[in-house]
């Protein structure tokens, strides 16, 4: 399996943007890696891990931050990310908001509202694999020097 430095990976992630964003609005994308640890027990489990390198099939987490650098709150903010044709989205990270969801980069919403046009014409339920976008809407507005993270696990194609 070919190993895809982090650096690229992040770079396939893509930028996210503040859709609705009034005011200077910082970014950052960080990619975590799960990898298996031995206990001192002898017991294994998984840990998140910075990535350096990734490999097809390994277990990913993006992690999107963002915080306001102004002097202003910025409200009505929406962060909008697409998954790129590498990256199979397969949920909401542990701890983090849900995103809303879309299969087209147009239509967002929760992964069992939308729905998939089959070649025939028919229609079917969407499923992760078939997400294109994420997307968080920020409820309040975020306050000078204030900041958050988002977050959702996928898996490198």
């Amino acid at each position: 399996r070919p190993l895809l430095p982090v650096a690229t990976l992040v770079a396939l992630v893509g930028a996210v943007s503040p859709a609705l964003a009034a005011g200077p609005l910082s970014m950052t994308t960080r990619m975590m890696v799960e990898k298996r640890a031995t206990a001192t027990d002898g017991s294994t489990r998984m840990t998140l891990v910075p990535a350096t390198e990734a490999v097809p099939g390994d277990r990913i987490t993006v992690v999107v931050g963002y915080r306001n650098t102004g002097a202003v709150p910025i409200g009505n903010l929406v962060l909008a990310n697409p998954i790129p044709s590498n990256v199979a989205y397969r949920a909401a990270a542990a701890g983090s908001t849900a995103p809303d969801v879309s299969i087209d980069g147009k239509t967002f919403g929760a992964l069992g509202d939308l729905r998939v046009r089959t070649p025939d014409g028919a229609t079917r339920p969407a499923t992760a694999g078939d997400v294109t976008h994420v997307r968080w809407r920020l409820s309040s507005p975020v306050t000078a020097g204030q900041g958050g993270e988002f977050a959702f696990q996928a898996v490198l194609k």
